[in-house]
Formats: C-alpha cells, sequence, structure tokens
C-alpha cells in the first residue's frame, strides 16, 4: 500500500503563487509516475502535470504551460507543484496520485490508470 499525503494548498490572489507538496509514504519501491489532478465544483476531475520518477521528464496541460512547474525529490519520495502567476480558474482541489507501471505516456493524462491517491488540498484564488 501507498500513502500519498498533499500540502500546500490555501488562499492567493491572482498573479500569486502557490507550492504543493505530496509525500509518499508506504511501498514505494515501484514507481512509473506521479501527477497532479484538480476537480473544481460541478466539473470532472482534470489532468494538471505529471512527472517520472526515474528521468524527471514531465507533461502539462496547455492551460498551466509556463505557470506550473512538476518536481520531485526522489530521497524523500515528493513531488511538488510549483504555480505561479494564478488565475482564478485554477480554483479547484488538487489531487496527487502515483502509477506504478510504465503503460504509455498517453496513459499519464487519465487518472484511471494511476493506482493510488491523496486526500487532495484545496486552493482558491481569488480576483
Amino acid at each position: 500500500q501507498v500513502q500519498l499525503v498533499e500540502s500546500g494548498g490555501g488562499l492567493a490572489q491572482a498573479g500569486g503563487s502557490l507550492r504543493l507538496s505530496c509525500a509518499a509514504s508506504g511501498r514505494t519501491s515501484s514507481v512509473y509516475a506521479m501527477g497532479w489532478f484538480r476537480q473544481a465544483p460541478g466539473k470532472e476531475r482534470e489532468f494538471v502535470a505529471a512527472i517520472t520518477w526515474s528521468l524527471g521528464t514531465t507533461y502539462y496541460t496547455d492551460s498551466v504551460k509556463g505557470r506550473f512547474t512538476v518536481s520531485r525529490d526522489n530521497f524523500a519520495n515528493t513531488v511538488y507543484l510549483q504555480m505561479n502567476t494564478l488565475k482564478p480558474d485554477d480554483t479547484a482541489r488538487y489531487y496527487c496520485a502515483l502509477k506504478i507501471r510504465n503503460t504509455g505516456v498517453s496513459r499519464l493524462y487519465y487518472d484511471t490508470s494511476y493506482n493510488y491517491w491523496g486526500q487532495g488540498t484545496q486552493v482558491t484564488v481569488s480576483s
């Protein structure tokens, strides 16, 4: 079993920054990638960013490219999401997720391909 705990959410003004963290514990010896997803009220959960654990290759949804940066600390089993130039549209509950196996790059964008999830952390951006 793997446990994921997110932190770092909160309230920010438009144009501001927040940094989310996700600490993994338990059986973390086999990790292919970790991802960040978000869900706003009344909307479906959507992919935000992902990073492969071994090579650190990163992937982003178009709406956050150039504003968000995903990174990881392999020794601390932690993944980060640095969010800059925040917009009100970024308001959502943010979840980190862990994917065990490599099933192709395209699968990184789908929440159903991840094996473990955190409880989420709320990000609210005011205009």
